[in-house]
């Protein structure tokens, strides 16, 4: 795998993936979007082994500062629209992802960064880690989805002070609203998230990706969540997983999970 602003490392079935603009504080241009939009519909598709994703940012200061805001010079509401339009689009098939992509956040995680930890499955932050949603500095509001996940894990009221007060909160205060899953020293979050993937690898890979669909599925208008449950359920009973676990159960050994 070769990208302009990425860098990649696999290895056990796990993708550690680096966003590598450390003197942009890792802010998401153009062709960053490109970038995780190419791995992520295409390049780690092709990876059968996978089991998961680690997503991060190079440097001690942050995992994403923001959007980069030197290419927002002449935007017109067109351009406003396909701009927005193609972040909620990458960042929808990260949600989406088969398998987990956690986000090991080092530093600042703002606007389109934090944006960005929140399409993740689940967030690992450093001591050191910032979120926070600052467009209306800017006159703007959040345009890859930030208005509509930061309520999902920090509720309405919450919420609408951020985005209209523009506050950042740290590390323990994401922990303790349920923005973040865990906050450890800095440094170690990446070995946090590996930690996190080995455990769920170690599980029926098909079943973790129809609880990612599952789950998804709550939140989106257009389906009925426990219909959906319903639906995945009886996929997975179907699968050779489904009869591996059930007789590793009975017969008090580990399960052996083919991904079949």
């Amino acid at each position: 795998m070769k990208y302009t602003n990425l860098l990649t490392e696999y290895k056990d079935g796990i993708l550690v993936v680096t966003i590598n603009r450390p003197k942009a504080l890792n802010a998401l241009n153009k062709q960053t979007l490109s970038d995780l939009r190419e791995l992520f519909e295409k390049d780690a598709l092709d990876l059968k082994e996978l089991r998961g994703v680690v997503l991060t940012g190079s440097g001690e200061k942050a995992f994403v500062a923001g959007a980069d805001i030197t290419e927002f010079s002449g935007l017109d509401a067109q351009g406003g629209l396909h701009m927005a339009q193609n972040g909620h689009d990458i960042f929808a098939t990260i949600e989406q992802f088969h398998v987990p992509v956690i986000a090991a956040v080092g530093g600042y995680a703002l606007g389109g960064g934090c944006e960005l930890a929140m399409a993740c499955h689940i967030r690992v932050a450093s001591e050191k880690a910032v979120f926070g949603q600052p467009e209306v500095n800017l006159g703007l509001i959040p345009g890859y989805g930030g208005t509509q996940r930061l309520v999902q894990y920090i509720g309405k009221g919450r919420a609408l002070e951020l985005l209209m007060t523009a506050d950042m909160i740290d590390a323990q205060k994401a922990l303790d609203w349920g923005l973040a899953n865990h906050v450890v020293p800095h440094g170690e979050e990446v070995p946090k998230a590996i930690a996190i993937l080995q455990k769920i690898a170690k599980k029926a890979p098909i079943a973790i990706a129809k609880t990612i669909a599952a789950v998804n599925a709550y939140f989106d208008k257009e389906k009925d969540g426990f219909n959906q449950e319903v639906l995945l359920f009886a996929q997975t009973v179907k699968t050779e997983d489904f009869k591996e676990g059930a007789a590793a159960f009975v017969e008090k050994r580990k399960a052996n999970f083919q991904g079949k």
